[in-house]
């Protein structure tokens, strides 16, 4: 099925040369450069007040570092909610205490027409912002530089979800996660390598035999790496 509208990833961010960066590769790449999605890196420079374009100020009560103003970051958002006002739009802030970042919230997400994206820097954002946006997201227990990374992988994440970007759709379904399973071993030419072999039931063209399999080892592979994610599922 293909889009009457691309979808559409909107990113603010005081770093807009970033974008698209690695998502200019790949089959998230193609599906952009096919105009089935859109993206779109806005400088929150350019919505700044004053000849200079602060966009950053130390915080109140003091302490290192500096934080993201909320007034240009309300502006760019409601600039970038007027331009489509007919599409269904989702703002999400990209933050540490945002809901962790899962398979599950990126199908949530590619049900959208449009995806906002809000980059964070330095020690933050205004904690006002929190008001403007519809969720906060983030996609580890981990510190990066900004947002634009957490940025780039929910944009890879959701436009796999998109119909039509992948051209297989039943690879989607059968990846990692998609279950709350990891993915089963995978297994290509040569049948032998290094004394190495592939299970003889991938060789064997017995379709049911084959998903039993695979069914089986997805499910060994989630017990022993990520125990969490079958007891999710209970």
């Amino acid at each position: 099925m293909t889009r009457a509208v691309p979808y559409e990833f909107v990113v603010v961010t005081i770093f807009p040369g970033m974008f698209p960066g690695p998502l200019e590769s790949g089959v998230v790449g193609r599906a952009f450069a096919r105009g089935e999605l859109a993206l779109r890196a806005v400088d929150l420079r350019g919505f700044a007040s004053g000849s200079y374009r602060q966009v950053d100020d130390a915080p109140f009560g003091g302490g290192a570092g500096m934080v993201l103003m909320a007034e240009p970051i309300y502006r760019a958002v409601e600039a970038a909610r007027a331009e489509r006002p007919e599409a269904r739009t989702r703002v999400v802030l990209l933050d540490p205490a945002g809901r962790p970042f899962t398979q599950q919230v990126a199908r949530e997400l590619a049900g959208w027409d449009r995806l906002v994206l809000v980059c964070g820097r330095y020690e933050g954002v205004d904690d006002r912002v929190r008001a403007l946006v519809d969720e906060e997201v983030s996609i580890g227990d981990y510190v990066v530089s900004g947002g634009e990374l957490p940025a780039m992988v929910v944009i890879d994440a959701v436009a796999r979800l998109v119909p039509g970007v992948v051209g297989e759709p039943e690879s989607v379904v059968r990846e990692s996660f998609e279950e709350r399973l990891l993915d089963h071993p995978q297994y290509t030419r040569p049948a032998e390598f290094r004394g190495m072999t592939v299970p003889e039931v991938l060789l064997s063209g017995h379709h049911a035999d084959i998903e039993s399999w695979r069914r089986r080892m997805a499910l060994e592979r989630t017990r022993e790496r990520r125990p969490d994610l079958l007891h999710e599922t209970t």
